[in-house]
């Protein structure tokens, strides 16, 4: 008799957990892919949604102001990203020490941190926990090395100086 009780307890409790998840869902407290517009670019590797939001994306990095190659990933990330709805992608930890969302993002059908890395914008910069990707975007980063793409393509003083001190050569 206890057992049917705790079963029937068990099966009520599911129930109604189930029941308000779905309420939850369709009238919209909890949504998934919410997509929300871009309203700035910080740089290539940060973005500015429009619920003021700052998203630094995951598992890559950017040349910062004054180094080579800074203005190019800008300016691609704005072409991918500006004025567009995105759709952010988490790993195990959401925000970084500056209180900014971490997020893999999404353009469209676009990987927008995976093109980054492809085409020689970014360099790959992963921080456990957050590594869901991680041998993607090595076999990225090194396809783009091989090619030349992007800052790949700069002098080896100069990817050092984009380096500063970050990462390690490959």
């Amino acid at each position: 008799m206890i057992k049917s009780v705790v079963m029937l307890s068990r099966k009520a409790l599911f129930f109604i957990l189930f029941f308000c998840l779905s309420s939850a869902f369709i009238n919209g407290y909890i949504k998934a892919d919410d997509e929300l517009r871009v309203t700035k670019v910080i740089d290539g590797d940060t973005i500015v949604l429009e619920n003021g939001e700052h998203v630094r994306y995951i598992g890559m990095d950017a040349p910062e102001k004054g180094r080579p190659y800074y203005g190019e990933a800008t300016r691609e990330n704005k072409r991918l990203v500006n004025g567009k709805k995105v759709r952010l992608e988490y790993d195990l930890e959401r925000t970084d020490r500056y209180g900014r969302t971490l997020a893999y993002v999404y353009a469209g059908e676009i990987f927008v941190n995976a093109e980054l890395v492809r085409n020689g914008y970014t360099m790959i910069y992963t921080f456990p926990p957050n590594v869901k990707y991680y041998k993607t975007f090595l076999a990225l980063q090194g396809e783009a090395r091989e090619r030349k793409r992007g800052l790949w393509g700069l002098s080896q003083q100069d990817i050092k100086s984009i380096k500063g001190g970050h990462w390690r050569s490959k």
